[in-house]
């Protein structure tokens, strides 16, 4: 199968291909979710909890995500691997240009920033230097102290026009991609008619034209709980790449996320 890349993801969208994500942290486990037919890989900051044990993402640094993307790049062959840009790596232009070269040069194809309009500078100079870029909004994790915990963003007016308005202004400063997580349903589904750049959900309902999950939640073996928006395949397969397989189908068949999974 051909390579995966920005184009493949934007004529999926056009086709109403739903397309599935996964997070991955080696090379193993990258592999085989490569050999499935995982169409994108997330090197998430999540390994700060989900690997080190922390109770948020705040204390990943960029040289953990650059030593995890050039483990998952080893693994495979024809997935496009993004990799998150960690808190307080990409504070002003200068540092964003920086750090996201880095993960560039450690086998990326893109880097991930949450935020909003504060971004778009940062935006427009990486895409403009060849660095392709994913945005984040809704519950942007590394805020999470801002916010007083993880907590479903955009439920009110305000917060809702503000998260689409953010959203065209990143298209416009040049991202590829958006990730938008627990927001409500049909403020997804707004944001991705609204867009001609693939959106990702996680917690946002089933009309994005992605899906994204933690692996660890797939497979039931997050520390703690597996979030509302998740589902544990490896209790309903057995065995890990039946698992993913499931969950691709699922997706493809607008069966996942369902109701239960979904934030209104």
């Amino acid at each position: 199968m051909s390579k995966v890349t920005s184009s493949t993801l934007r004529q999926f969208k056009q086709e109403g291909h739903k397309f599935t994500a996964l997070t991955a942290y080696d090379a193993s486990f990258a592999a085989a979710f490569d050999e499935e037919g995982i169409d994108v890989l997330l090197v998430g900051d999540s390994l700060g909890m989900v690997l080190q044990g922390h109770d948020d993402t705040l204390p990943v640094t960029i040289e953990d995500i650059a030593y995890h993307t050039r483990c998952v790049r080893h693994g495979i062959k024809r997935t496009l691997l993004i990799a998150d840009m960690p808190f307080m790596s990409y504070a002003t232009t200068e540092q964003t240009m920086a750090n996201a070269a880095i993960l560039m040069q450690a086998g990326a194809n893109m880097v991930k920033l949450e935020g909003g309009q504060w971004l778009l500078p940062s935006v427009q100079m990486l895409t403009e230097r060849g660095i392709p870029v994913c945005a984040h909004l809704g519950l942007t994790p590394q805020s999470v102290n801002v916010f007083g915990g993880f907590k479903v963003q955009g439920r009110d007016e305000d917060n809702a026009k503000r998260i689409l308005a953010e959203a065209k202004a990143i298209e416009a400063a040049g991202a590829q991609l958006l990730v938008l997580e627990c927001i409500p349903a049909p403020l997804a589904r707004t944001i991705t008619q609204a867009l001609t750049i693939p959106v990702i959900g996680i917690g946002a309902g089933a009309d994005t034209d992605g899906q994204i999950l933690v692996m660890h939640d797939v497979l039931g073996i997050s520390s703690g709980y597996i979030p509302r928006f998740s589902k544990n395949y490896l209790k309903q397969t057995g065995e890990i790449r039946a698992a993913v397989r499931a969950y691709i189908d699922e997706v493809a068949k607008g069966e996942f996320p369902a109701p239960e999974h979904t934030f209104n």
